[in-house]
């Protein structure tokens, strides 16, 4: 019934508690999850897991808060997508929230996912934090757009403007939300999600972090996903199947990932 579309469940301190994890995704009806890679040394661990369980899918790309980490070329990108589990590329993109300096190492790391996405025809994974005019500037230039023969992606976690969101969108981008859009002080980010139409929205835990409301503060994992669900389909004044229904659509969708 859920999809949650972007989490970390290689990081120790969920891979530690698989069956528990695993168990959850069932009894809360999330029926897949996307294992997103942050860095080329942990990917083996990630694709392990997209390999394990069939209903559990992965990316590869280094995030751009990994300053001291192995740099990825394209043609090594290129390479490891080069299978059938692993269905995007990223995440990649840009923060400069927590990076200080001349960051130009990131804005060509950037570079280097979306060359592989045109080349492998398989999204991106967009991160982008105080960093949203250069991160819209450069998927520009690079051709990431469906119109300039990119295939376009996510912008996974979004916390920015609707004005963000809709250039994003007009790109062929599809926003996601995780737990921060139930925060309480989350009101200009719950503007946004009202504002999207369903139709370009995903839903995601990002764990181990954000989780949502009532989990607020705990270890977060992709069976609360459906809390994130829930939040919007109040916030929209839709019932909830239809967002359930709509946004496992868009993952199956912008992925090419099969029903079932």
């Amino acid at each position: 019934m859920y999809i949650d579309s972007h989490c970390h469940i290689n990081f120790p301190e969920l891979a530690a508690r698989m069956p528990e994890i695993l168990a959850k995704m069932a009894e809360n009806k999330v029926d897949k999850a996307l294992c997103v890679s942050v860095n080329l040394p942990e990917f083996p661990s990630v694709l392990a897991l997209a390999e394990q369980y069939p209903h559990i899918y992965a990316s590869v790309g280094v995030h751009p808060d990994y300053e001291d980490t192995p740099e990825p070329s394209v043609e090594e990108l290129v390479r490891l997508a080069d299978h059938p589990k692993i269905v995007a590329i990223g995440e990649t993109g840009l923060d400069y929230y927590r990076l200080e300096g001349d960051l130009e190492w990131q804005r060509e790391r950037f570079r280097t996912h979306i060359r592989a996405s045109r080349e492998t025809r398989k999204p991106l994974i967009i991160h982008t934090r105080s960093a949203s005019a250069d991160t819209i500037r450069i998927l520009q230039e690079e051709g990431a757009a469906v119109d300039k023969g990119g295939v376009a992606g996510v912008m996974h976690c979004f916390t920015e403007t609707l004005e963000v969101a809709q250039a994003a969108i007009e790109m062929g981008f599809y926003i996601s939300f995780s737990g921060i859009v139930t925060f309480k002080s989350a009101k200009d980010l719950q503007a946004v999600a009202k504002a999207l139409p369903l139709e370009r929205i995903l839903i995601e835990t990002d764990s181990p972090y954000l989780a949502p409301v009532p989990y607020r503060g705990k270890m977060n994992e992709p069976g609360y996903v459906a809390h994130v669900a829930e939040y919007i389909a109040t916030l929209k004044d839709v019932s909830l199947r239809e967002v359930a229904e709509r946004t496992t659509d868009n993952f199956h969708q912008l992925f090419k990932v099969p029903r079932g």
